[in-house]
């Protein structure tokens, strides 16, 4: 598939039996309350270290996953692969949905979270809608088909029409017309799947205009 536009993540147990150990004097209650006070206080101390220490260790996640995300897929470690899965749990959940079953804000925070390039920015509130409606029925290829759309606006404004015409990718609303006229052109596919997710899509839209 070609999109042609024109500016292309883990007591002791004995007890003394002998008479001398019987009589070992027991500690007076002021030694014991001095035992209880250093041994809360060292409690409390290690409570306040852990806390002091948390923040830092969340930051110090923080900062490699970005660093992970800006470095891109493209060269990314395996290491790298796992800990962006393990550290990031929201990213962890939509990976186990089922792909068809993902929502528009899933793909668009997947891509995201993963540095892939993010073509569902490119779509309006409105327009994640009507691919939320499409996946919430079963549509699958309706739902395809404005991933398409999303994917032609990532490529740049300008894109190519009908008859080597040229229109704005960014601006033009998704509406079965448009489709017909613009974007169904902006992708060469021998194969004709491209044009059955276009066509899926108009007729999605004839019951479901893009408000």
């Amino acid at each position: 598939m070609i999109v042609q536009s024109t500016s292309a993540l883990l007591f002791a147990n004995a007890v003394a039996r002998s008479p001398a150990a019987r009589q070992t004097p027991t500690a007076s209650p002021a030694n014991i309350a001095d035992t209880v006070r250093i041994s809360q206080a060292a409690r409390e101390a290690l409570a306040a270290s852990s806390s002091s220490t948390a923040p830092n260790n969340d930051k110090a996640v923080e900062a490699r996953l970005a660093e992970i995300r800006a470095n891109g897929p493209v060269n990314r470690s395996q290491e790298d692969h796992d800990f962006l899965c393990a550290n990031d749990k929201k990213l962890a959940e939509i990976s186990a949905k089922p792909y068809n079953s993902r929502t528009a804000d899933d793909i668009d925070y997947m891509q995201k979270a993963t540095g892939f390039v993010n073509t569902f920015a490119h779509l309006s509130s409105a327009e994640k809608a009507l691919y939320d409606k499409a996946v919430a029925s079963g549509n699958t290829e309706a739902a395809e088909g404005i991933a398409q759309i999303a994917l032609i606006r990532q490529g740049g404004e300008m894109a190519g029409g009908a008859n080597g015409t040229t229109y704005n990718s960014r601006t033009t609303e998704i509406t079965a017309a448009n489709i017909e006229k613009y974007f169904s052109h902006s992708i060469v596919d021998p194969t004709g799947q491209a044009q059955s997710k276009f066509q899926a899509l108009m007729q999605l839209l004839q019951s479901n205009p893009v408000a």
